[in-house]
Parts: C-alpha cells; structure tokens; sequence
C-alpha cells in the first residue's frame, strides 16, 4: 500500500492541534472530579492552561513568519508544562489519585514531545 502524506492546509491537519485539542477535552473532563471550592482556582486555571495550547498553535500556524510560529508553538508547551504542574498539584492535594491523572499525564508527555520537535523543525 501506498504511503500517502496528507497535505498541510490548515492548523486542523496538524496532529499535534488535534492531539492538544483530545488534551483540552480530557481536562475538562478530569476537573469535573474536584471539589466546588476549586471552580475559581484550579478547574478555571486548568482549564484555561489547557484551551490555550491549541489556541497558539492555530495562532501560531496562523502567522506570516516561521519566528512567529516558534513563538506560539513555544507558548503552547509552556501552557503544556503549566497543565502538567496543575495536575501534579491535584495529585498532591488529594483530589484526584494517579489513576485518575496517568492518561492525561502519558497525553502531555507525548504532546510535550510533538511541541519539541516541531519547534526544532521551524527555522
């Protein structure tokens, strides 16, 4: 069988937006589990740690110049590294157990590392 390469011709064909966007939904799901007293502190700053990333990366994609697009790929692994240090704090604090978080975790270490080498391609 033939091995076709898709062309390129929107953010949406990138994986790595469609693997954030997998991410944001996971997020959203997983902060169901906190408790209420969180809706303004943990659940708001995850949640908009998490809708962040594909944000800039379509935003990024959206530029005219390959320095931009860095930029916002570079935004988009530090809101990946926020994300990750959020749910660390929620394991800490006992609101959501390893089980709970081993899925999302396994999610930002692959998309930590898709943001990296996308990032290292872009000259």
């Amino acid at each position: 069988m033939e091995n076709v390469k898709k062309k390129i011709e929107s953010h949406r064909d990138l994986l790595v937006w469609q693997k954030s966007m997998d991410l944001v939904e996971a997020i959203y799901r997983i902060t169901q589990k906190l408790p209420s007293h969180e809706q303004f502190g943990l659940i708001s700053q995850l949640r908009r740690a998490a809708v962040s990333i594909p944000s800039n990366i379509a935003e990024g994609y959206g530029r005219q110049s390959s320095g931009s697009y860095r930029q916002f790929l570079s935004v988009s692994r530090g809101s990946l590294l926020e994300v990750e240090t959020q749910i660390e704090i929620c394991v800490r604090l006992g609101y959501l157990t390893e089980e709970d978080t081993s899925g999302v975790l396994a999610g930002i270490t692959e998309l930590g590392k898709m943001l990296t080498s996308l990032i290292s391609k872009i000259k």
